[in-house]
C-alpha cells in the first residue's frame, strides 16, 4: 500500500512538473573564449610626465621584471631610474610623484612609463596593499634604480 501510494505521488508530481512547464535547471558550461584576446595596454615614446624617452644604452641587453608590493599607507623612498622601464598595477592604488611636483594616480590595470632620469617617488595612499609589475630594460652590469641618499 505504501509502495503504491509512492508510485502515485510521485507519478503526480512528475505531471504537474511537465504541466506547469518545470523542467530541471540544467547549468551551463562555463562559457570559453574561442580565441586569446590582445589588448595594447600602450604604446609611446614618451614617459608619464610627457618627456621624451631616452635612446637605449650601449651594451648587452638585460631585462629585469619586478613584482612590487607596496603595503597600504607606504610611502617608497625617493629614486630614479636610469633605464626605460614600464609596468602595470595589478590590484590597489598608487600615485606617483615626481621632483616638480607632477602626479600620476593608478588604480588597478592602469599601465605606466615610468620616469627615466627623474627622481620621484610612490605611495600607496589606498587600504590595501598595491601590487605592480616593472619591466626594466637596462643592460648587465647596471643599476635598474638609484635611491636617493
Amino acid at each position: 500500500m505504501i509502495k503504491q501510494t509512492i508510485g502515485i505521488v510521485s507519478t503526480l508530481a512528475m505531471g504537474l512538473l511537465w504541466a506547469s512547464g518545470c523542467s530541471p535547471v540544467r547549468v551551463k558550461p562555463e562559457q570559453t573564449q574561442s580565441s586569446p584576446v590582445f589588448k595594447k595596454l600602450v604604446t609611446t615614446t614618451h614617459s608619464w610626465d610627457g618627456q621624451v624617452l631616452p635612446t637605449y644604452p650601449n651594451g648587452q641587453p638585460e631585462i629585469s621584471i619586478l613584482r612590487i608590493i607596496i603595503p597600504a599607507g607606504a610611502r617608497l623612498k625617493t629614486h630614479l631610474h636610469p633605464v626605460i622601464n614600464a609596468g602595470v598595477l595589478l590590484r590597489g592604488q598608487l600615485t606617483v610623484v615626481s621632483e616638480d611636483g607632477k602626479t600620476l594616480h593608478l588604480r588597478a590595470g592602469d599601465p605606466i612609463v615610468e620616469l627615466v632620469q627623474t627622481l620621484h617617488y610612490g605611495v600607496n595612499q589606498g587600504g590595501s596593499p598595491a601590487e605592480i609589475i616593472v619591466f626594466y630594460a637596462g643592460v648587465t652590469g647596471s643599476p635598474i634604480t638609484l635611491v636617493e641618499p
